[in-house]
């Protein structure tokens, strides 16, 4: 009998990178992951004893899954005690063992993710965003820390404002999240966090095209810019902006994973006599 509370590799895969997606735990035993450290996309670290922290750490309204090494004794019992509480909880059916050995299935280094600061990172730029500036943070919440925290502040204080409040620059000149040759910081944080499905691959390439100026790469590079250029133009409040722009680009992802090879004709002629 299939297990009432518990989520599948492909069923949890198609979940992520969407503002469906489950809070996401992972609770295997520090050996364990330090054996292997990664992380399954947007996925939080956290020690199995401490429920009353999951609790605490999930976003209202939202289900959660647990996930162990193996997905048996660890993340079947964390599920069932949060049920138990009155949380749709799962638990990931093979765990990250399962994960690693899907094909194709994106794993982020624990390396690459800068500190947390109170459970959550913290990411400074210029204010005012456009493209990259939108488009990272959109990475970053759907994949990397669902949590993440980001502050737009003038050009000039960027680098101050990450020192005094232990945040890391991005999209600015000098540093290590950021433009490299010909590509724009969202292919960096591609590459760096390993997230290179080709559903993202397609969605870098419209994002460098606008971001660049280089409206050859991609069709839809000139439509970003300007979506992107009357968003910055609608509001005023660069949070606000954050939001309806993370809404453009969960948009943009459902295309590039499910929609890119569709087109739209009218038949203007169907009804001509």
């Amino acid at each position: 009998m299939a297990p009432h509370n518990g989520i599948t590799v492909p069923q949890l895969d198609r979940l992520i990178g969407t503002p469906d997606c489950p809070d996401l735990f992972d609770i295997c035993l520090e050996d364990d992951f330090g054996a292997d450290p990664f992380l399954i996309p947007g996925a939080r670290r956290h020690p199995y004893t401490d429920i009353a922290g999951i609790r605490a750490r999930l976003t209202p309204g939202r289900r959660a899954v647990i996930i162990c090494q193996k997905g048996r004794k660890l993340s079947q019992g964390v599920a069932a005690w949060l049920a138990g509480d009155g949380i749709h909880a799962e638990y990931l059916e093979g765990g990250v063992q399962a994960w690693r050995d899907t094909k194709d299935a994106m794993r982020v280094p624990a390396s690459a993710l800068p500190p947390a600061n109170d459970g959550h990172t913290i990411w400074v730029t210029r204010h005012r965003p456009k493209i990259d500036r939108i488009a990272c943070p959109w990475l970053i919440r759907r994949f990397v820390d669902p949590k993440a925290r980001f502050l737009f502040v003038s050009p000039s204080e960027v680098s101050d404002v990450a020192d005094r409040f232990g945040a890391t620059a991005f999209d600015v000149e000098g540093v290590f999240w950021t433009h490299r040759g010909d590509t724009c910081t969202f292919d960096t944080m591609c590459a760096e966090f390993h997230l290179t499905s080709d559903a993202l691959a397609r969605l870098a390439l419209v994002v460098r095209g606008a971001d660049i100026n280089r409206h050859d790469l991609h069709p839809a590079a000139a439509g970003l810019l300007a979506v992107s250029a009357g968003l910055s133009r609608q509001f005023r409040n660069d949070h606000e902006q954050l939001q309806a722009g993370l809404a453009i680009y969960d948009a943009l992802y459902r295309w590039a994973r499910d929609g890119y090879d569709e087109g739209h004709d009218w038949p203007v002629t169907r009804n001509a006599r």
